[in-house]
């Protein structure tokens, strides 16, 4: 999920808009609101947070290097101005990146999985014997072969990819897949897309690379 924090109702709800057409669940804030809710949140909520979205607020309530206390997930600062000297104060604020307005959404979203790579270390992708698995949403391969799904049983299978080899909850899969704040969605769907998912790649694997405990949640066997 990604957490948008503007003053401007009208930005929250275009780029909430945009990030749903993308499958990415999304939230926005006013800075004030966001203060008060990163202090009191569940340190389960803040791990399926995917990366912050810091527009036009108010610095002194929106810290970068007070996220750092709560969460690692990459911050990154949406400007309306271009100057050089915008964009090193935005820096040295402590955000991870500087995008300048206009911009496409997939273009934020290349920026959030290039920081998070960098930051883990990690390539890409995850490989799972034949199986390729894409951090910037494109559909996972087999042999090289593009294995199309449904926007939700793919974001699943990255979140899983993302936390490889670590055990993920029901919840933290929802919360990171459906935004912490859905009260429209019963958190059972996750049980539905990911048995459906299992049964995908079971087929095309001839195995079934996600291990699943009761009560434990689920894990990605790379």
């Amino acid at each position: 999920m990604i957490v948008i924090v503007d003053e401007r109702e009208l930005v929250k709800q275009g780029y909430s808009s945009l990030f749903d057409r993308e499958g990415v669940a999304s939230a926005g804030f006013r800075s004030t609101e966001f203060g008060e809710w990163v202090e009191s949140a569940a340190e389960s909520d803040l791990k399926s947070i995917s990366a912050f979205l810091i527009g036009n607020c108010d610095d002194d309530v929106v810290s970068p290097h007070r996220l750092r206390d709560r969460t690692g997930a990459p911050v990154i600062a949406l400007s309306d101005h271009h100057s050089l000297e915008n964009t090193l104060k935005l820096f040295e604020s402590g955000v991870d990146d500087v995008v300048h307005k206009p911009v496409h959404i997939r273009e934020i979203l290349a920026r959030i999985n290039a920081i998070r790579r960098r930051a883990n270390d990690d390539a890409a992708y995850t490989q799972v014997g034949p199986l390729r698995i894409f951090l910037d949403g494109r559909d996972p391969e087999i042999d090289g072969e593009p294995m199309p799904l449904p926007r939700r049983e793919r974001r699943i299978l990255e979140y899983l990819a993302t936390n490889s080899g670590r055990r993920v909850t029901k919840t933290q899969v929802f919360n990171a897949i459906y935004g912490i704040f859905d009260e429209d969605v019963e958190e059972n769907v996750v049980e539905s897309h990911i048995s459906k998912l299992r049964k995908k790649l079971r087929e095309k694997l001839g195995f079934d690379p996600v291990d699943s405990k009761r009560f434990l949640g689920y894990r990605l066997v790379a």
